[in-house]
């Protein structure tokens, strides 16, 4: 199929890409909210954050399936359909993992929170930081793609620091931890959120795809 045959026929202001973008602010919010959430350690304080983060992945859920329903009322879509499709469904995943990670502090209630989940928190900010820039550029692919791959690199760089600081976390969990139900916590809310960066570092993935299609 030639791409840049049918590019002709692409509408110059596609619906899709505001959608993403949207989709990628309610992402950062959340992630904000995360941040803020691991800096107490008052139960009362988490539970009111993740009602927050909760109502942000409701409204990530609304776009999805908005760009959904675009994706089957359009004949012609700026990429792939089934690319724009796992697109909107990674970047939902990504949200959903920020909320199952604030979800298990509301329902955990860790005595405190370690720095790790900290460091990890700085990571799903700066991961969902990049996945706002990919979103904004979509729209000039073609122009910006040596940009977009930079981006790309940057989530896969942020994936592997996360790895590091899990790997190590998970170390001095085991050396230092006597209470068996506070390291079963633990381990459990930061496997969330390092598993929240591997899906940022898919989302790249995806965009790589697109741009060795359309760039």
């Amino acid at each position: 199929m030639n791409n840049s045959f049918f590019s002709r026929f692409t509408p110059k202001e596609p619906k899709f890409f505001p959608l993403f973008k949207e989709l990628s602010a309610v992402l950062l919010k959340a992630s904000d909210l995360l941040m803020e959430c691991m800096e107490t350690n008052d139960h009362e304080k988490q539970d009111e954050y993740y009602r927050m983060i909760k109502d942000q992945e409701r409204l990530g859920d609304k776009l999805s399936h908005r760009i959904f329903d675009e994706l089957n009322a359009t004949f012609i879509t700026p990429f792939d359909r089934e690319d724009l499709h796992d697109l909107a469904m990674c970047l939902d995943d990504v949200l959903d993992g920020i909320n199952s990670s604030a979800k298990r502090i509301a329902l955990y209630k860790p005595k405190s929170i370690p720095d790790n989940a900290r460091e990890l928190a700085k990571l799903i900010r700066d991961a969902s930081e990049c996945l706002g820039k990919i979103t904004e550029s979509l729209d000039s692919l073609r122009k910006d793609s040596s940009r977009i791959k930079a981006y790309c690199k940057d989530l896969h760089d942020i994936e592997n620091k996360a790895d590091d600081v899990y790997e190590l976390f998970v170390i001095e969990l085991f050396e230092n931890e006597k209470d068996g139900i506070e390291l079963f916590k633990l381990k459990e809310i930061l496997y969330e959120m390092e598993k929240t960066t591997d899906m940022a570092e898919y989302v790249g993935k995806i965009v790589r795809t697109i741009i060795i299609k359309y760039a």
